[in-house]
C-alpha cells in the first residue's frame, strides 16, 4: 500500500525521471544565479554604467533571449535532451566567470553573451522534456513544480544577496555570488547526465516549416505575449533602481521584497494548476497577463513599505498561469519538432521585445516613474488581446 501510495504521488505531482533532473537543473543553478540576478543593474551602475547602458543590457538580453531560443530547441532535437542540456550548462558557466573577473561594465555584456545560454537555449529543452516525458492531462502540473523548484531560491537567495551587498558592496557581494554559481553549474551538469529520454524520431523540417505549423490559436497566444513581455521588458530592468534610488529602500530590503514575491507566486502555483487542468486554463493566462500589467503601475504609486509590499505581491500573481500558458504551447507542438517549435516561439517573442528596456531607459530620463506607468497600459493591450483571441476550446 505504501509503495502504491507512493507512485500515486509521484504520479499525481508529475515526477518522471527525467522531468525531476530538468527541475533539479533550474533549481540548482537557479541557487546561484538569484543571489545576485536582481542586482546586476546594481552591479553595472557600481562598474560605471549609466542609466542608457543599464537600458541598453536589458534590451540585450532580450536580444540574446532571443537568439538562443531557436537554436537552443534545434539543439535539443538534434542531440538528446542529456547532452544538449550539459552543452548550455558549460556554456553559461563560462559567462559566469566573465561576470567574476569583469574590470569594467563593458565586459558584463560578453558575461551575458554567454551566461544566457543556459537560460535561453534551455528553455525550450525543458518544454521539450514536459512534453515528451508527460501526457497532456499533467503538463501543467509538470510546469508547476519545475516553476516551484525554480522559484524556492528566488525566495531565499535574494535575501542572501542582499545581505553579501550589505556585508561586502556591491562588487564584492556580486562576485561571491558569482564564485557559488560556477560551484553549482558543476554540480548541476551532474544531474542533468542522468536523463535518459530517447530521441524523437528526426524531422527535417526548416524554421519556416515550423512557424507554418503553428496553429492560429497559438499565433494569436504569441502575439498577446509579446505585447505583455514588452510590458515586463520596458519596466523590469529599472525596479530595482526605482525601489533603492527612487524610493530610498535599502537593498537587503530589496531582497525581503523580491522574497515575498516568490512566496505568492508559490503559493498560488499548485492549487492553480490542480483546477486549470480541470476547468481551462484561459482564466488563469487571463489573470497572469492582467497581473503583468498592474505590477509596474503598482510599484510606480507605492508609498511606504506595505504599498511597496502589496506591490511585490502583485508581482508575485503574474505567475498565477504561467504553468498553462507553458502547457498551451507544448500542446500545440508536434512530437518531432516540440524544441524547435517552442524555440520557435520564444525566438519570436523575445525579438520583438528587444527594443523595450532600451525605451524603458529613454523614458526613465522623462522621470523614473514614467516606465513603469507607459508599461501598465501596453500591458492592459496585450490582457485585451488574449481575452478576445484566444477561445476557451484552445486554452483547455
Amino acid at each position: 500500500m505504501a509503495r502504491l501510495s507512493d507512485v500515486s504521488w509521484r504520479s499525481a505531482l508529475a515526477l518522471e525521471r527525467d522531468v525531476v533532473s530538468a527541475a533539479g537543473a533550474v533549481f540548482l543553478l537557479g541557487l546561484g544565479e538569484e543571489t545576485w540576478k536582481r542586482f546586476l543593474p546594481k552591479y553595472l551602475e557600481a562598474l560605471g554604467a549609466g542609466p542608457l547602458a543599464i537600458g541598453l543590457f536589458g534590451t540585450t538580453e532580450d536580444f540574446c533571449d532571443a537568439a538562443y531560443q531557436y537554436p537552443g530547441g534545434a539543439l535539443a532535437d538534434r542531440l538528446g535532451h542529456r547532452n544538449a542540456f550539459a552543452l548550455f550548462v558549460t556554456i553559461a558557466t563560462a559567462g559566469y566567470v566573465v561576470y567574476l573577473v569583469a574590470p569594467s561594465w563593458p565586459w558584463l555584456f560578453v558575461g551575458l553573451a554567454l551566461a544566457m545560454a543556459w537560460h535561453s537555449m534551455g528553455s525550450p529543452a525543458t518544454f521539450s522534456v514536459m512534453g515528451s516525458a508527460l501526457p497532456p492531462d499533467r503538463r501543467a502540473m509538470g510546469f508547476t513544480v519545475q516553476a516551484i523548484l525554480r522559484r524556492v531560491p528566488m525566495l531565499v537567495s535574494p535575501i542572501l544577496g542582499g545581505a553579501l551587498v550589505t556585508a561586502l558592496g556591491v562588487v564584492g557581494g556580486l562576485r561571491v555570488g558569482f564564485a557559488a554559481t560556477i560551484a553549482l553549474a558543476g554540480v548541476t551538469i551532474l544531474v542533468v547526465r542522468r536523463m535518459s529520454l530517447p530521441l524523437a524520431a528526426p524531422s527535417r523540417i526548416g524554421l519556416l516549416g515550423v512557424w507554418r505549423s503553428f496553429a492560429a490559436p497559438l499565433r494569436r497566444l504569441l502575439l498577446s505575449d509579446i505585447v505583455i513581455r514588452a510590458c515586463e521588458g520596458m519596466a523590469g530592468v529599472f525596479v530595482v533602481l526605482y525601489v533603492t534610488s527612487v524610493r530610498g529602500v535599502s537593498v537587503q530590503a530589496f531582497g525581503f521584497l523580491v522574497a515575498l514575491q516568490v512566496a505568492t507566486s508559490i503559493t498560488v502555483y499548485l492549487p492553480a494548476a490542480r483546477i486549470a487542468d480541470r476547468v481551462g486554463r484561459k482564466p488563469f493566462v487571463t489573470a497572469t497577463f492582467l497581473a503583468f500589467a498592474l505590477y509596474p503601475v503598482c510599484v510606480a504609486v507605492a508609498r511606504g513599505p506595505v504599498a511597496l509590499g502589496l506591490a511585490f505581491v502583485v508581482g508575485g500573481l503574474r505567475e498565477i498561469g504561467e504553468p498553462s500558458r507553458k502547457a498551451m504551447i507544448v500542446d500545440s507542438a508536434a512530437s518531432g519538432i516540440r524544441g524547435r517549435t517552442v524555440g520557435l516561439y520564444y525566438l519570436v517573442r523575445s525579438l520583438s521585445v528587444t527594443p523595450a528596456a532600451f525605451l524603458g531607459g529613454l523614458l526613465w530620463r522623462v522621470s523614473p516613474a514614467t516606465p513603469f506607468l507607459v508599461a501598465g497600459a501596453i500591458g492592459l493591450v496585450g490582457s485585451t488581446l488574449f481575452v478576445l483571441g484566444v477561445e476557451e476550446q484552445h486554452a483547455a
